[in-house]
């Protein structure tokens, strides 16, 4: 059984979050969710405007947060910091468990990225979304309660450390390695 970070670790290793890049990283890992809690490590993905990662179940997923249940066109991708997912997970194969699709370095704080923020990743653009990505019983499961409260205490939610949520604006491939550009705002 994985022993989960305590909240000493969590405050540890905030250094390390916090000299991420603000304006180009890199896109670290593409994860697929083909089914409910089946996951699909890619080296390229289409991410599309209508479907978002092609071939994720987001657009067969119900939300709280419409009023007919449909999917939420915000709530399209996720993008999580690869600094907060290594401390939270501790390995890299775990990093899939957090149910994010885009694993970045790229600084993702309400002040460095606020919502309507462009990023050219690959051949494709993303917006970032008002909506707030929180951590859920998955998560605290998987990661436990000291990685929950440390990304969604004050602090944590500024910086976004559970990750951000975004929805394509332009679509084309993407890939391991690609560049994450801060485009500006729309």
């Amino acid at each position: 059984m994985m022993q989960h970070i305590t909240s000493g670790q969590t405050q540890a290793g905030l250094p390390s979050i916090l000299d991420a890049p603000a304006d180009t990283g890199r896109l670290e890992m593409i994860v697929r969710r083909p089914a409910v809690n089946a996951r699909e490590l890619l080296d390229a993905a289409t991410l599309d405007v209508v479907q978002g990662l092609v071939g994720d179940t987001w657009k067969d997923r119900s939300s709280s947060r419409t009023p007919d249940g449909t999917p939420h066109a915000d709530l399209q991708l996720t993008l999580m910091g690869v600094r907060t997912i290594s401390l939270l997970a501790r390995y890299r194969e775990r990093w899939p468990l957090a149910g994010d699709q885009l694993f970045v370095d790229l600084d993702l704080s309400a002040a460095n990225l606020p919502a309507g923020t462009r990023l050219g990743i690959g051949e494709a653009v993303v917006e970032v979304t008002s909506q707030p990505h929180t951590g859920c019983g998955k998560f605290i499961e998987r990661f436990g309660v000291d990685a929950m409260k440390f990304v969604n205490s004050p602090e944590g939610r500024a910086l976004n450390l559970r990750g951000i949520n975004a929805k394509v604006v332009e679509g084309g491939v993407v890939r391991l390695g690609d560049s994450v550009r801060k485009l500006g705002k729309r």
